[in-house]
């Protein structure tokens, strides 16, 4: 388990084992210990893929059709943009996890299609990325595989793929802010 790895475990251990702790019986009574929870290497990219594809996938439905062309100022990507570019890394890493030909993937629609076309390329993505994550297993993590000059291990790209998901995810959360929209990760 890489560093990386370890510390997500951790902190994610105690959060989920709060969540997971009954309430003390009454107030004189100290609280049963807490049952940390312990994740493979494997289940915890899962985990983590998991959380962002749900907030990436509504954020992409949240922002109205008329606002996928919003950019925050001219030189920055549009809305349309950030969620093409997530399509586009994701059919690039997982494809090559799932040792996909680039020219039997999906296409990425240009920036200025429609939001469903767009939404619908993004959907195409996370079915590819779906298939990668399902096949991970704790006997495959550590395979080498190889995309453009970078040869990691599988569970790297993995990875890799969250990062980078997490990284935009900030982003298109950012602009729903900027349109008065509460992003999927801060609704209630």
């Amino acid at each position: 388990m890489s560093l990386y790895s370890a510390v997500i475990a951790f902190l994610l251990s105690g959060v989920v084992a709060a969540a997971q702790s009954p309430a003390p019986a009454a107030a004189n009574q100290p609280a049963p210990p807490m049952k940390p929870l312990t994740l493979s290497a494997t289940a915890d990219v899962q985990r983590a893929y998991n959380g962002l594809k749900g907030n990436i996938l509504k954020a992409a439905d949240k922002m109205p059709a008329e606002s996928y062309s919003f950019r925050p100022t001219p030189d920055i990507r549009t809305f349309a943009r950030v969620v093409n570019h997530v399509t586009e890394a994701q059919l690039h890493i997982c494809g090559t996890v799932n040792g996909t030909a680039p020219d039997a993937l999906p296409k990425v629609p240009p920036e200025t299609a429609d939001k469903a076309t767009i939404q619908a390329a993004l959907q195409a993505s996370f079915s590819e990325c779906d298939k990668a994550y399902a096949a991970l297993s704790d006997d495959n993590l550590l395979q080498m595989l190889t995309l453009g000059p970078m040869t990691r291990t599988r569970i790297g790209f993995a990875w890799g793929n969250v990062s980078h998901d997490n990284e935009q995810y900030a982003t298109l959360a950012l602009y729903l802010r900027l349109k008065g929209i509460v992003p999927p990760s801060s609704e209630k």
